[in-house]
């Protein structure tokens, strides 16, 4: 619970700062927001060997970093991404070789292949120069949320179900990103700085709390 309140608190701050154009409160508190949820994973009652939570917690740096990027002047875009596809292949990982992610039906894939075909649909003459990077980590993205899922469909427990809430969170904030850079905007630009931060760092703390419950 202090967890939570303290990620909720920080998260409250960064979408007030991204809202009101405050740079340093976005500065300051999207970093922090992150950082929390690691010291999270990190103080968890997990064994500190865990594999899976070793690959939690190094998809969580690798997010921090790439909100780094994202949030510096410049078109730090591609670099980003590339951090956040680093991230959802260490959480592919985690759910595929603990909880047997691995094993997940090809019946729990067809959802979010269709999810991810649809987003691809509606942003690819947008894309331009960034094509192939962007079909590439939404083909990654729809695998995590895929393996989050089968794993949750075998394994059952609490972690896993909040891992797999946690997936679905990360498809509503990177497809509603995504709709907004490359294709057709979702309401005013707050409603998508809402939208996107709001289900982005709710994303990362229940997968962050999944740690413990492994």
């Amino acid at each position: 619970m202090l967890f939570a309140s303290v990620t909720a608190l920080g998260a409250g701050l960064l979408i007030a700062g991204e809202l009101t154009g405050n740079r340093t409160a976005v500065y300051v508190f999207k970093p922090l927001a992150i950082a929390t949820v690691i010291v999270m994973v990190l103080l968890s009652s997990s064994r500190p060997t865990s594999t899976y939570r070793l690959l939690i917690a190094t998809g969580l740096l690798w997010s921090a970093v790439g909100d780094v990027l994202l949030m510096l002047p410049g078109n730090l875009f591609a670099p980003g991404l590339g951090c956040f596809l680093i991230a959802h292949l260490c959480y592919i990982s985690a759910f595929a070789a603990h909880g047997s992610g691995r094993q997940a039906g090809i019946a729990a894939l067809i959802p979010f292949a269709l999810i991810a075909g649809a987003m691809l649909s509606t942003v690819w003459l947008g894309l331009g120069a960034l094509r192939i990077p962007v079909v590439l980590y939404i083909g990654v993205i729809a695998t995590m949320a895929w393996q989050a899922w089968g794993r949750w469909l075998r394994v059952r427990s609490s972690g896993a179900m909040r891992a797999a809430i946690g997936a679905l969170f990360f498809l509503v904030s990177d497809g509603t990103l995504a709709l907004n850079r490359f294709g057709v905007p979702t309401g005013s630009a707050a409603n998508a700085t809402l939208i996107i931060l709001s289900t982005y760092l709710a994303a990362q703390f229940l997968i962050a709390s999944s740690v413990g419950d492994d």
